[in-house]
């Protein structure tokens, strides 16, 4: 079949964790799927993209050639799947001339600073920060502000590196171990971050858009344990779609996606609700790190891969049955994380815990995260915690109960080698 009569194609950037889901929704609207690798090697910090699952795979080049092998796909589309493919997206579907967020805000919708200046401008609450590649002046901000502060990379995930702090010298060491690090993409942190710390309830709400429309496809609040300046992931469980203070919070995100010039395409977006309202922690541009289509189409009626999918494959049917919409809750669901302050190399998952797990009646599913051989560290992060869990009952009470049964077993999960 020529480049001209081939069938149009969507286009998917760095499908690394859940981007993986994306692939599956397109091909179910009957759309050929394009992978793009960002990298020249494929990172190996996260899970993988699943290459099966398109026609092919590009690697981006400084020449320029990579423009060539998509047009000859017929891109309808370009979808980040991870964080490191928000800007080359945004900057591909501008040069392939198909609906996306324009790059002039992308390094917004990227790095945490940039992110919260962009809301100063547009007028949208948004955290006191300052940024800097020397930990002394991280301090002396710190210091003269006064009061909790959070200390952070600029544009890593998943809680890497982010310790809350009370005092100067809490604030110089954290800002020492970002700028010695590296983010979990691989990059290096060149400088540090530090903001006001939130003081309230933590919520992440998942959209999916197009030309600014949008479907609130899930709210759900955070609960997590603060151990040693480390905000540990407990559990999130999902709000109620029409109660006000859910409202209150999906329409603060939607000030903030339009500040930030998300107007297609799937978002995830934490905010903490302080004593002045909402306020923002951050956004990615692409798919929760949490999705599970089933168990998301079980518990809300719809999931975030399918909804991009139809919006970008099908406009007019995404207008009529999802803008200005939200989630339906169908059942009682939860996420739980595993943690644990036990350190080791695996020798085993221990087959009767796992048994004992699957067995609680609102296990969706259960994920142990480590294999024999592994080793176990003491949870500081989410890509350290133990095992997700992803529960769905019909009443709050079953879920509670389900819940602290878990959380008993957590530390029997894995047998370790003897020192």
């Amino acid at each position: 079949m020529s480049a001209n009569t081939a069938p149009a194609s969507a286009v998917v950037v760095d499908a690394y964790t859940t981007g993986n889901h994306l692939a599956p929704a397109f091909r179910r609207h009957g759309v050929r799927v394009v992978h793009v690798q960002s990298t020249p090697a494929l990172m190996t910090t996260m899970m993988q993209p699943d290459l099966t699952q398109y026609e092919a795979n590009i690697v981006l080049d400084d020449a320029g050639t990579h423009l060539d092998l998509l047009r000859a796909h017929r891109p309808l589309c370009v979808v980040a799947g991870q964080e490191p493919g928000v800007i080359p997206a945004d900057t591909l579907a501008d040069q392939l001339g198909v609906p996306g967020n324009r790059p002039e805000l992308s390094v917004a919708r990227r790095d945490k600073y940039e992110m919260t200046e962009a809301l100063r401008r547009a007028g949208v609450r948004c955290a006191d920060q300052f940024t800097s590649a020397d930990p002394d002046q991280i301090t002396a901000w710190a210091a003269e502000r006064g009061g909790r502060v959070v200390v952070k990379p600029r544009t890593s995930a998943a809680t890497d590196h982010v310790v809350v702090c009370d005092t100067p010298g809490q604030v110089r060491q954290a800002a020492a171990e970002v700028l010695a690090a590296r983010d979990i993409f691989g990059a290096a942190n060149t400088e540090a971050l530090v903001q006001a710390y939130l003081e309230g309830p933590e919520f992440k709400v998942d959209t999916v858009s197009y030309a600014g429309e949008r479907y609130t496809c899930g709210v759900w609040q955070y609960h997590k344990r603060l151990v040693d300046g480390r905000n540990i992931y407990d559990r999130d469980e999902i709000r109620e779609p029409e109660d006000a203070a859910t409202l209150e919070i999906t329409g603060y995100v939607d000030e903030v996606l339009r500040a930030l010039g998300i107007a297609y395409g799937p978002s995830h977006t934490e905010v903490i609700v302080t004593a002045d309202g909402p306020v923002l922690v951050e956004v990615g541009a692409r798919t929760a790190g949490g999705l599970v289509p089933p168990f998301h189409d079980a518990c809300l009626g719809g999931n975030q891969a399918d909804v991009t999918a139809l919006a970008f494959t099908d406009p007019e049917r995404f207008r009529a049955r999802y803008a200005g919409r939200a989630y339906r809750k169908l059942r009682h669901a939860s996420q739980v994380y595993g943690a644990t302050t036990l350190s080791g190399t695996v020798a085993a998952v221990d087959t009767a815990t796992v048994e004992r797990i699957e067995a609680l009646g609102s296990v969706y599913r259960f994920t142990p995260k480590k294999r024999p051989g592994d080793t176990l560290r003491p949870t500081v992060d989410l890509y350290s915690t133990t095992f997700v869990a992803h529960l769905a009952a019909g009443s709050a009470e079953e879920l509670r109960r389900d819940y602290e049964v878990l959380q008993s077993l957590k530390d029997a999960l894995y047998v370790l080698e003897e020192a």
